[in-house]
């Protein structure tokens, strides 16, 4: 089941114009398109992998482009590549890979070592290390250690500390006294 890649109107006549030429290169836009839209129309036919570029500022009809416009891909009988063009391509592919994964593994914010980053001087460790104590510590003792407001405290505590680093919180009140909060 193939599924039909949408395009507006600018991008199908650029991606047309762009096929009739012998090496794929978009080199025409319509009249009004320019500057800022331009940009907007090559970064939504790359996105959608209609186009590719060599690596510099020369952007080129996709295989997949072809598909889309229900036209037939060039084979080398009927395209000339230019050798410096293709390691181009191959490069700025290479690059692409390298970066998306390098991308990959700084949002899995990973140390070294392989285990999760952790920061000794964040209001989130303060927080922590304030809630391990032995006599815990009041949502206002928190407040004026790190600057938050009350509902971000709370917040902190359901959120953060339980939810996503799995520390349970246990409170408790003196007769007569505040709400004091530790980590059980």
């Amino acid at each position: 089941m193939t599924t039909e890649i949408k395009l507006t109107d600018t991008q199908r006549e650029v991606l047309e114009h762009a096929a009739d030429q012998p090496d794929g290169r978009i080199i025409w836009f319509p009249d009004g398109v320019k500057g800022g839209a331009r940009q907007k129309v090559i970064a939504g036919l790359f996105n959608k992998a209609l186009i590719t570029s060599n690596g510099g500022q020369d952007w080129f009809v996709a295989a997949e482009g072809y598909d889309a416009l229900g036209r037939a891909r060039p084979t080398p009988a009927t395209k000339h590549p230019d050798p410096e063009i293709e390691a181009a391509v191959s490069t700025a592919e290479a690059n692409w890979a390298q970066e998306k994964e390098s991308s990959a593994k700084r949002l899995l914010k990973v140390g070294v070592e392989g285990k999760p980053r952790r920061r000794e001087h964040s209001k989130q460790a303060t927080v922590i290390q304030m809630l391990q104590r032995l006599e815990g510590a009041t949502i206002q003792q928190i407040m004026d250690a790190t600057g938050w407001q009350a509902h971000t405290v709370r917040g902190t505590f359901a959120g953060t500390l339980n939810k996503k680093l799995g520390l349970i919180i246990v409170s408790e009140k003196p007769q007569g006294g505040e709400r004091i909060y530790r980590i059980a």
